[in-house]
């Protein structure tokens, strides 16, 4: 995360009255749909670790908004208490409560960090992308409600008239984060929200929409309630979001173009282009906005973009950036030297960072692969794969600090180009090689898709002789992650809400059902390989 000095005064702020708000707060009361649910033979089998991913095609067609209801049971008062003994889970979930956010008596998020020992600066506001971890905690605790007002006032957000410098952006740009201001003479809270004009480089958020419509599919497995993403407001934000992302350009590629900072690595790291992320956190937005769109006539015109979009997507990405030790042996043949050859070991394999006309990144990106898995962008043998890699590669990977976000680090006279000389993206720390703790809950994730909870199970068991003592901080330092980064905060929420989801999703595997899609056996390649490759 970027965190800057100075928030502009745009037109992104305002005070929310009552007439603003009045339909989202009628929403807010609306009773949960009273389902009788039973658990599925797939459901079973996940909650007694027999993860198979080839056997568990199509569970994700339990959901349905226009027919069959989930079979997911929500989580109970049994699930609250069944943790292990470790005594960090219950100084996690205290930190996790310390950083809720209220407005008009109810929590909307969870701030950045509470650190009260570091300067502010935007730490201070609720982020979508970083809520993410929080919101998967309290669902999987029971705790729906939290989930649904942040939904619900994001959501508002987007609906903004948002301009900036003179310049309108997309109505559907969902925000970066947003900071509740109590006035308590005047008994008013005021939203303030941030669509990039914050950002470095002024960079407006593509993950946040896409983050959003995945928290919105989360919530409506977990609790079995439909009718939230089945009103006219979520369908709406769903059509905005899909509208910019799905729209047809100059672009030659199914995937998205991105400039640099438009995702969790939000400052200058050279992922402009088609950065992997980006790609698969598109991926899966469209796979959960395809299950949740009702088939009426506005619903419909979308699913068939999305479908065609799907179809291209998979191709071009198992296609062009999927790496193993067999594509290497073609690539180690071109003219020209690339990055990463020594990392790849014989078995095993992982998307590479990004694909642009004439450049190939060949850095591992965490978050990107592991989404590729929970999302079946990647296909069972390169989900194994990837999982493989990180066996093989546990002392680059994880070290002493799972994870790292990026892998190699750049340095010398590439860093100076890539990152303008960045001083808190210097090697081994930060986004340039760091080690984010909040990426356990996506490698445990991954691992309990795969069949392989042993790894999340190793790594959390490192992450533990340290986090707490450490004082959760937002990111380490060093090539296997050993020092205490040396501008991160501490008490850094989604480190915090990162182990504990982790932790979770290891007792109850069948929590995974409201992050994971399976693959869809009808998603055959509608094109043929350009004989320019």
């Amino acid at each position: 995360m970027d965190r800057t000095t100075g928030m502009r005064k745009v037109a992104s702020q305002f005070s929310m009255a009552d007439d603003d708000e009045f339909d989202l707060l009628q929403l807010l009361d609306k009773p949960k749909l009273n389902i009788e649910r039973q658990r599925s033979f797939d459901e079973r089998s996940l909650s007694e670790l027999s993860i198979n991913i080839r056997e568990l095609d199509g569970f994700d067609n339990l959901y349905s908004p226009w027919g069959m209801r989930s079979g997911f049971d929500s989580p109970s008062s049994s699930v609250r208490n069944s943790f292990g003994p470790h005594p960090m889970v219950a100084e996690a979930w205290d930190a996790l409560r310390r950083s809720l956010v209220y407005y008009r008596g109810q929590p909307v998020g969870t701030i950045a960090a509470v650190d009260t020992s570091e300067e502010v600066l935007n730490y201070d506001q609720i982020f979508v992308r970083d809520f993410v971890p929080s919101a998967l905690g309290f669902l999987m605790n029971g705790e729906t409600e939290i989930v649904k007002n942040f939904l619900l006032k994001t959501l508002l957000l987007q609906g903004w008239k948002k301009r900036i410098d003179h310049f309108t952006l997309g109505e559907g740009v969902m925000p970066a984060s947003f900071k509740v201001l109590h006035d308590p003479l005047r008994k008013v809270d005021t939203i303030i929200a941030d669509f990039g004009e914050s950002a470095i480089g002024r960079v407006a958020p593509i993950d946040s929409g896409f983050w959003w419509i995945i928290l919105l599919r989360a919530y409506t497995k977990s609790t079995g309630d439909l009718s939230l993403a089945e009103t006219p407001e979520c369908q709406k934000g769903m059509r905005l979001i899909l509208a910019l992302c799905l729209s047809e350009g100059f672009d030659t590629f199914p995937t998205l173009l991105c400039a640099d900072g438009c995702s969790m690595i939000d400052r200058r790291m050279g992922i402009y282009g088609h950065p992997i992320e980006i790609q698969a956190l598109f991926f899966m937005a469209l796979r959960c906005a395809l299950a949740m769109l009702k088939h009426d006539a506005e619903g419909k015109e979308f699913i068939e973009r999305i479908v065609k979009r799907l179809h291209a997507l998979s191709y071009h990405m198992r296609t062009y950036f999927w790496l193993d030790f067999q594509q290497l042996n073609v690539i180690y043949r071109y003219k020209t030297e690339e990055l990463g050859f020594d990392f790849m070991p014989t078995h095993g394999g992982y998307f590479i960072g990004n694909v642009s006309p004439a450049r190939m990144d060949f850095r591992w990106f965490a978050l990107g692969n592991c989404v590729a898995i929970l999302s079946s962008l990647a296909t069972p043998e390169q989900s194994i794969a990837i999982m493989d890699l990180i066996e093989a590669r546990w002392e680059e990977l994880i070290g002493e600090m799972p994870l790292k976000i990026a892998y190699p680090a750049i340095e010398g006279h590439e860093w100076r180009i890539v990152t303008g000389c960045d001083p808190k993206n210097t090697r081994w720390s930060y986004h340039n090689g760091g080690s984010w703790p909040v990426l356990m809950w996506l490698l445990t994730a991954a691992c309990i898709k795969t069949g392989r909870p042993q790894i999340a199970r190793r790594a959390i068991e490192l992450a533990e002789t340290r986090l707490l003592k450490d004082g959760w901080p937002e990111y380490y330092d060093g090539r296997r992650g050993r020092f205490i980064g040396k501008q991160a905060r501490k008490f850094q929420t989604w480190s915090i809400a990162g182990y504990l989801v982790a932790k979770m999703m290891l007792e109850d595997p069948s929590q995974l059902i409201m992050i994971s899609l399976e693959e869809d056996k009808a998603m055959k390649p509608l094109i043929k390989r350009s004989s320019s490759w």
